[in-house]
């Protein structure tokens, strides 16, 4: 009997991300584990991780372990970023490993492990010269991107869908 896949989310600090628990429930009915890891600053009321934490079942990383602590989560078969903000793109496109969710991030785009980003980002950072090179060089990695997202209203008024389940689709084989 083979083991479940196993999912890296990243969350970073943008309001959307108080939605995640779709995104791991939907990777629950496609059969993955999964396990949250969040940016500082996500972890600063950006998200319930006590909601996280009881839907997989482990507990919602941040800070770097030691290197006596186990490894808390097996490694990833696929990692979803999700919202990936303007300082995570940016940080990690410049290979800058300075927090967890950073580190794991440089390090699963050297495994080759299927990566996909929704990048959740205000039309003025994007239209910063930075942010489409970094863009660019993710993309030359393999990273795979969603739909931008940038909170703003849409043509009607009303605020656009973020695409958490199209995620999954970014790093399903198929």
């Amino acid at each position: 009997m083979s083991e479940q896949p196993f999912l890296y989310v990243v969350v970073c600090a943008a309001g959307v991300a108080a939605g995640v628990g779709e995104l791991i429930g939907a990777a629950r009915e496609r059969g993955w584990a999964a396990g949250v890891i969040a940016t500082p600053a996500a972890m600063n009321g950006f998200f319930d991780t006590a909601a996280a934490t009881a839907l997989t079942g482990r507990p919602v990383r941040s800070a770097w372990r030691t290197p006596a602590d186990p490894r808390p989560f097996p490694p990833p078969d696929a990692v979803v970023v999700a919202p990936a903000t303007f300082n995570t793109i940016n940080k990690w496109a410049a290979g800058i490993a300075d927090t967890l969710a950073l580190g794991t991030l440089c390090e699963a785009a050297g495994l080759g492990v299927p990566i996909a980003a929704l990048p959740c980002v205000t039309g003025a950072l994007a239209s910063h010269p930075a942010y489409g090179s970094s863009l660019r060089r993710l993309r030359e990695m393999g990273v795979r991107f969603g739909e931008p997202y940038s909170g703003e209203p849409g043509p009607d008024g009303g605020r656009t869908d973020f695409g958490w389940q199209r995620a999954l689709d970014l790093v399903e084989p198929g």
